[in-house]
């Protein structure tokens, strides 16, 4: 797992454990942590934003469905993680295999992944994505 999975994956146990409810507040707070207040790697979109969008969607176990922050930034980002969820669902041999994923949700589109997967497969590993 890499540091924005492992980011994702402590930003749902923090909102599991603690009075912090807001899960952009939770993944500021964990980014922080892994990889230091203000750095590139803490504010990289890509990530945040996936994570964000699969809590929008309802994805996340024990995460309501819902508007995750007044702006949750790209919808593409947010559009790519639940694909990626929808794939998984039929597809679980995709579940090692982070880039093979990522070329499905693409569907021929020749574009870098940047993290997205990371935080899909890491929450989908540790059970915390809602796989029905």
């Amino acid at each position: 797992m890499n540091k924005y999975g492992l980011t994702a994956v402590k930003t749902v146990e923090l909102l599991y454990l603690t009075k912090v409810t807001k899960p952009l507040d939770a993944w500021n707070t964990v980014s922080t942590e892994i990889f230091g207040a203000g750095t590139w790697s803490q504010r990289k979109g890509c990530p945040k934003n996936a994570f964000l969008g699969l809590c929008e969607a309802g994805l996340i176990r024990g995460i309501n469905e819902g508007r995750c922050s007044e702006n949750s930034g790209s919808q593409k980002n947010k559009n790519y993680a639940i694909e990626a969820v929808e794939i998984l669902r039929s597809r679980p041999e995709l579940v090692d295999d982070k880039h093979g994923l990522w070329r499905v949700v693409m569907n021929g589109v020749k574009k870098s992944h940047n993290s997205q997967m990371d935080v899909v497969l890491s929450l989908w590993n540790n059970n915390l994505i809602i796989s029905e």
